[in-house]
């Protein structure tokens, strides 16, 4: 599953009514959330804004869904921070229920976050001191601590480079995934353009993953070779099979990936014309090496129907 939003719950001991309050009253959030408000009370599909004591400021967006005080859905698009402000809108669901004995339940998710990876990182552990600091104001009337310069360095650190390996990973996956389903689908323009957009993005992620390897850039590079051949694009996939084989080359790798960086190369030069060509490539393909049994197996599948 892709890690595109994050999920919190806490309980405030108070009335719902009141904890709603405390999430749109900018008496109150301006105690709790980094001294910003809404300009504006909210209403329910108009745009809104925050902004610190000082105007300057903080997010913007519209206001989905307001149904006063169970749910408000907001769009969420940073203005405190240039590089976030780059990113798309994702989207924050505040949901409240009574949980009985005085409490009331407080659920928020950040979604639609699979585009904005610096937002992601930026706000994972800062919802955590928001909701906290909602449930201190609410609670003892009292706030926390200000923030610690450590722990300022430590969110500004998040939203610099690459924010995350591991959420980038997720995605890779994820988007990996994604592209046999449009691969299997009919060839159509429409999903030739899914196809190709979802290929490239796992790429992307691969580049920037955890733990990645020479060989996850290599199956990158097949991926994309693959898919450019498949929307009718030979010189393209090419061009990306040559560039697999070469880093095949450059980092030693073999079996598997060096059998497919062949067959991309095989089956490229095919829809060019250029027979005899692809025909060595596929004999280089069937010449490799499989450690594994069923690596074997998939391989010799794929190779069954020739370039």
């Amino acid at each position: 599953m892709a890690i595109t939003r994050h999920v919190y719950r806490i309980y405030v001991k108070a009335s719902i009514e009141t904890v709603w309050n405390a999430i749109i009253d900018p008496a109150f959030t301006r105690r709790y959330f980094h001294g910003t408000a809404f300009d504006e009370p909210p209403g329910a599909g108009a745009p809104y804004r925050t902004s610190t004591s000082d105007g300057a400021g903080a997010i913007d967006g519209v206001i989905e869904e307001l149904d006063p005080p169970r749910r408000m859905v907001m769009t969420w698009h940073t203005l405190y921070d240039a590089a976030l402000a780059t990113e798309p809108p994702s989207r924050v669901e505040w949901t409240l229920a009574e949980a009985g004995d005085g409490l009331t339940q407080v659920d928020l998710v950040h979604g639609d976050l699979a585009l904005s990876p610096l937002t992601w990182a930026n706000v994972r552990h800062g919802w955590t001191w928001i909701l906290d600091g909602l449930k201190t104001v609410v609670e003892t009337g009292g706030e926390l601590p200000p923030l610690s310069s450590q722990a300022i360095l430590g969110a500004r650190a998040a939203t610099e480079g690459d924010p995350d390996g591991d959420w980038h990973r997720a995605q890779g996956i994820e988007c990996f995934n994604s592209t046999w389903e449009m691969i299997e689908a009919e060839r159509t323009p429409a999903n030739d353009e899914e196809m190709l957009r979802r290929a490239y993005a796992s790429t992307y992620h691969w580049q920037r993953a955890a733990r990645r390897g020479p060989e996850n850039d290599v199956r990158g590079l097949w991926l994309l070779a693959k898919v450019q051949l498949l929307a009718g694009h030979a010189e393209i996939s090419l061009n990306y099979a040559d560039t697999c084989l070469a880093r095949c080359e450059q980092h030693g790798l073999a079996d598997f990936d060096l059998a497919y960086a062949h067959e991309a190369r095989a089956r490229a030069l095919k829809r060019l014309g250029r027979d005899d060509d692809a025909a060595t490539e596929w004999a280089a393909a069937l010449a490799v090496p499989i450690a594994d049994g069923e690596d074997q197996a998939v391989l010799d599948a794929d190779l069954a129907d020739g370039p």
